[in-house]
């Protein structure tokens, strides 16, 4: 089979896995591009991203350019004479870096598109209880998610799974989408769609932390996908007032029970051996949380940290 040269563009975890299933398949890595260096955390450490890594232990070269538009960066990557790139969560490209490579540029996204173009995918698709997911090969054009499909794999989403584990399942298998992508190319064996046109395409928007807030008015299954798709990162929160204090209180996990309760929703009982919030049509029960300036525990040594709870509720 037909070996191509490759230029791989991508930075975190999700990414890595697809490198290093590229370098360990029979095509040929040529160079890496990834995001500059960041001091991150206490003592402002700087860190590097999980591709650059992987690419300096396997003796690939790296690169990190400030501006994607950079000549004399550009000028370096068409030497490197690549075949096609591959781009496994990057960022957005100009088109004289993406039409750069002969056989193209082409991109695995974490759905089945057309629904759920955006930056958020993964986490999307569990808040809206789709019973699938899965992945997508495609070649990118000037338009965000938008181009010709080469490849699409589909996976169950398991009951009660949290977006982490989806994540995760999603990374192993992009990652072998992507070298039968790379394959097809190869032996011209893959024969490019353009995307089913759809008129109302779920979408999966870029998530601010105002788009983490609970909202205890809506139904307990609407509350309990919306805390799977966002777990573990980055977090549905709620407000628990404590006292005179307000502190923002990350819920991971838990279960609901409906029920006719005839409570305010939002209200909420809790004592050493329940934690129990009210929703639209029953009762949701947190089981994994983190308040404000603690770690994160089970429900059990959270209500352990308090010797009594008057004057908390939820704000």
């Amino acid at each position: 089979m037909k070996s191509l040269k490759v230029v791989f563009l991508g930075t975190p975890e999700f990414a890595k896995t697809s490198l290093e299933a590229i370098h360990q398949s029979h095509h040929q890595v040529v160079g890496v591009v990834t995001v500059a260096d960041k001091a991150s955390g206490r003592g402002q450490k700087i860190h590097q991203s999980p591709v650059k890594v992987y690419a300096e232990e396997n003796n690939i070269p790296v690169f990190q350019p400030e501006k994607l538009r950079n000549p004399e960066f550009l000028e370096e990557l068409r030497k490197l004479d690549a075949d096609v790139f591959v781009v496994v969560a990057f960022r957005m490209m100009p088109k004289i870096l993406f039409e750069m490579p002969k056989m193209g540029t082409f991109n695995l996204h974490a759905s089945l598109l057309p629904d759920y173009r955006g930056a958020a995918p993964i986490n999307y698709a569990v808040i809206n209880g789709e019973e699938k997911s899965g992945a997508t090969t495609f070649f990118i054009n000037e338009k965000i998610d938008e181009g010709n499909i080469l490849l699409q794999q589909e996976i169950d989403i398991l009951p009660d799974e949290n977006a982490g584990s989806l994540h995760d399942r999603l990374m192993e298998m992009g990652a072998g989408l992507v070298v039968k992508t790379l394959d097809g190319l190869a032996e011209n064996a893959i024969e490019e769609k353009p995307q089913p046109q759809v008129e109302h395409p779920k979408n999966a928007y870029k998530i601010f932390k105002e788009d983490t807030r609970i909202k205890w008015d809506q139904s307990s299954k609407t509350v309990h996908q919306f805390i799977l798709g966002m777990s573990p990162y980055p977090a549905a929160f709620t407000t628990l007032k404590i006292e005179n204090e307000e502190k923002g209180l990350k819920i991971f996990g838990g279960k609901f029970e409906l029920s006719d309760h005839g409570k305010p929703v939002g209200t909420l009982d809790i004592s050493k051996n329940e934690f129990k919030i009210y929703t639209q049509d029953g009762i949701y029960y947190p089981l994994e949380l983190q308040l404000e300036g603690k770690k994160r525990m089970t429900v059990k040594d959270f209500l352990n940290g308090f010797r009594n709870f008057d004057g908390i509720a939820l704000k």
